[in-house]
């Protein structure tokens, strides 16, 4: 199913932890509201906490995005759902919690068609953490919606080497432990992330003449989407989907 993403002659567009732009990211919330407007994947974030749950958050602590302050690691699974994951956003949104992997499986069996970018957050336990996601998502039937994504190059190496599951990492510059030459990292990846700040014309020829996909994040506005697809970036991952999915349309370039 995620094979529909290499159509050079379609582009697809990834809601960045959600809808994140207009809801609390990386909230059940902000996931539906993304398929609602129609975005053809969702990228979310994955961490274990102290006891060993998956949970969907992108920062290493607590204190951006809920009432608390911590270590994601330093929390048990329910005192993590103890604090207010949506009010810091607005007022409206209070009382939203930081989701389970299990719970985000659960909401995606109504949209069987929506694409995962499943985003292992780096750190010591991040190998781990991808045993447990890939796991609950060949358990939920799911592995083949799914491109694992982390910007450490050891954690896309092993979901590779271990899984054959498709990667995607992001230039070398970006990366941590990356390994160049045959067999190095690039060999590892199926597509690379590429961000405005780095993406060109130059960069995305080069990347798909090493038979990677190219990626890029986050066009947010018209101008940027333009650009992207200017550039020959054949899907992005936005903050805000609505330019994107919009000049889409115009253009009629849909998977």
């Amino acid at each position: 199913m995620i094979e529909s993403v290499e159509n050079h002659n379609s582009v697809v567009v990834s809601g960045h932890r959600g809808y994140k732009s207009a809801y609390p990211e990386n909230t059940l919330l902000a996931f539906e509201q993304a398929i609602r407007l129609g975005v053809d994947m969702l990228e979310f974030d994955l961490r274990l906490t102290r006891d060993q749950e998956i949970v969907v958050i992108h920062d290493e602590t607590v204190d951006r995005t809920t009432n608390g302050t911590g270590r994601v690691s330093d929390f048990s699974l329910a005192e993590l759902k103890e604090l207010d994951a949506g009010s810091w956003f607005g007022d409206e949104f209070e009382g939203l919690k930081i989701p389970t992997l299990q719970e985000l499986c659960e909401l995606l069996q109504a949209y069987p068609q929506t694409l995962l970018n499943v985003e292992i957050k780096r750190g010591p336990n991040a190998k781990e953490a991808a045993d447990r996601a890939i796991a609950m998502l060949e358990e939920y039937g799911y592995l083949p919606r799914c491109v694992f994504t982390c910007f450490d190059a050891d954690v896309i190496a092993h979901i590779y080497d271990t899984y054959q599951l498709r990667t995607q990492g992001f230039p070398e510059q970006l990366m941590f432990n990356f390994r160049p030459g045959p067999g190095g990292t690039f060999s590892k990846m199926w597509a690379v992330g590429i961000s405005m700040e780095l993406l060109s014309p130059k960069t995305v020829e080069e990347f798909q003449a090493m038979g990677l996909l190219a990626w890029c994040y986050c066009p947010d506005d018209d101008k940027q989407v333009y650009y992207a697809l200017g550039c020959g970036a054949t899907l992005m991952t936005c903050n805000d989907p609505l330019p994107a999915l919009r000049i889409r349309s115009q253009m009629g370039t849909h998977q």
